[in-house]
């Protein structure tokens, strides 16, 4: 298997200095096509600088980013987007006074390139009707389908925001901290979309929780001070002494 046929998204001494502080720091980093790799550390380790890098919500001091062997290091999100690869959340095409199929419609509209006008077809309609229908089954939001996004619990909310990213039938899945903020019940289910949905894309995903990150992850990736310190599954990170001190020595470092 060549490096392009096994990696979908790579980065090459990725950097980002801000006024002499290195927020991220010669990171290497290689996401394999087809898995849940997740980008972890201690506060201040630098991953959400990393992930915006890699979204291209913020342009490197330095280094290099490669999707599907193009180089996207001086793209924009919405170009990479169009090459497969979203963030989800980047869009937030949740619109609170509409329902969650109207939402997931609209997405689909979105996708298609089509401009919001009302002089459509009924079968054009049911097209994105049936889809909507079955990205809401696939993410277990049928019974709230006609429920107003502003009425869903934020579990609920986020799940309707990865449908309407799954609208856009992205190759590659950026998540950035899936599960913030909510209940152990909600994390379980997403924590279980997530790896449902991984079944047939890559995700990369930021994550504070390690009971998710330990369950769903392939490969993870362990952020300190803006470097890698160590990589691989669960197992291997987990009992790595560098990575205990950083999670129980480092605090904010």
């Amino acid at each position: 298997m060549t490096a392009s046929e096994g990696t979908i998204l790579q980065a090459e001494d990725l950097t980002k200095e801000f006024k002499g502080f290195f927020a991220v720091d010669g990171v290497n980093l290689s996401i394999k096509r087809g898995s849940i790799h997740a980008l972890i550390g201690p506060n201040g380790a630098g991953k959400t600088t990393c992930f915006n890098l890699l979204t291209k919500f913020l342009p490197p001091t330095r280094g290099r980013i490669t999707f599907k062997g193009q180089d996207i290091t001086a793209m924009s999100p919405a170009d990479i987007a169009r090459l497969g690869m979203v963030r989800s959340f980047q869009i937030s095409a949740v619109f609170p006074h509409l329902s969650a199929i109207e939402n997931v419609r609209i997405a689909l509209q979105r996708q298609r390139g089509d401009s919001f006008d009302f002089w459509r077809s009924e079968r054009v309609l049911n097209e994105f009707n049936s889809r909507a229908a079955e990205l809401l089954a696939d993410v277990g939001l049928t019974e709230f389908s006609n429920v107003q996004a502003v009425e869903l619990p934020y579990g609920r909310k986020r799940a309707l925001e990865i449908a309407t990213t799954l609208a856009l039938d992205p190759e590659m899945l950026l998540l950035d901290e899936p599960t913030a903020g909510m209940t152990p019940e909600d994390v379980e289910r997403v924590a279980a979309l997530i790896k449902r949905i991984g079944a047939n894309r890559t995700i990369l995903m930021v994550e504070h929780n390690l009971s998710v990150v330990s369950t769903i992850s392939d490969t993870i990736t362990v952020l300190a001070r803006g470097k890698v310190l160590a990589e691989g599954n669960y197992e291997t990170v987990s009992k790595d002494p560098r990575v205990v001190e950083a999670y129980i020595g480092g605090g904010h470092g």
